[in-house]
């Protein structure tokens, strides 16, 4: 009886750290893209920005945001949201 006890201990011992950096999730991404240039969304993203922080996201803190900017050239939006989705979780 002792030996199972032993190996039931060391079975649950070993699977802790799993468990431990399962909780730990990555930081949720945010992606924004835009098709100008970062200057002509200002207040959009201040807006943006404005609303996570009431709902308790704080970019850098508890949420990451990836922009990306086309500058116009509308034939850069698939390409641009393609590397949005290969960001690192």
């Amino acid at each position: 009886m002792r030996r199972r006890e032993f190996i039931a201990g060391l079975g649950s011992t070993a699977a802790w750290p799993a468990g431990a950096r399962a909780q730990r999730s990555s930081m949720p991404m945010v992606g924004f893209l835009g098709a100008p240039s970062p200057s002509h969304y200002v207040q959009y993203t201040a807006a943006i920005l404005q609303g996570l922080r009431e709902t308790g996201f704080v970019e850098g803190q508890n949420v990451a945001i990836e922009y990306r900017w086309a500058e116009g050239q509308f034939d850069r939006l698939p390409a641009l949201a393609m590397n949005l989705e290969q960001v690192p979780a």
